[in-house]
């Protein structure tokens, strides 16, 4: 499902990547789905949950109080952030398809525009979809005939789905979509905090 829906997005926005930031990722990313590979049976959900509820809500606070205030606070795009983000995703996309709202929050700090936004990451979720595809199918063995006949069930939903995202941005201005971006980041935390906190 996420395959399909990833090349659909890579074929509208593939000139709108900014590769320079997907390959300040790639290792730390690969060093997350391999952590991911060998220790997710034994991180707990409630653990997982908190450490990336926490690590999401502390990068929104950050951004909310920059916008807001309007404060030069330099978020760095090498070093020490990227590869936090890195490795948070590619242990949350291996443990549970959950890297969207990481990489949203990466993304939203390096202020990309709309286009680039979307591209950036299409080209991300492609490519780490891609390399998981042979640990589903022979490590965790979790890709099956079954799960095979459900996506293609769904893929003509998936089809609809991005036509209508395609044609809302856009009309969405940049400052609006990053609102909204960050409005899904938070929710996704808060949502996190609620299941395993209250």
């Amino acid at each position: 499902m996420l395959l399909t829906a990833d090349f659909f997005a890579v074929t509208y926005y593939s000139r709108q990547a900014d590769w320079k930031y997907l390959l300040k990722l790639i290792p730390w990313v690969t060093a997350g789905l391999l952590i991911a590979l060998a220790t997710g049976n034994r991180v707990s959900d409630r653990t997982f949950g908190v450490i990336f509820a926490v690590t999401l809500l502390a990068g929104i606070m950050i951004m909310l109080w920059r916008d807001l205030r309007r404060k030069n606070i330099s978020i760095p795009s090498q070093g020490w952030f990227p590869g936090i983000m890195g490795l948070l995703a590619g242990f949350a996309t291996m443990i549970g398809n959950a890297a969207g709202p990481m990489m949203s929050l990466y993304l939203l700090s390096m202020r990309l525009p709309k286009t680039v936004f979307i591209g950036t990451g299409a080209w991300f979720y492609l490519t780490v979809n891609i390399a998981k595809v042979p640990l589903h199918l022979f490590v965790w063995h979790t890709i099956t005939p079954q799960t095979l006949v459900f996506n293609l069930v769904t893929a003509p939903f998936i089809v609809l789905g991005i036509m209508g995202g395609i044609y809302s941005v856009k009309r969405i201005p940049e400052k609006a979509y990053r609102i909204l971006v960050m409005a899904g980041v938070t929710l996704a935390a808060a949502m996190l905090v609620a299941k395993f906190l209250l």
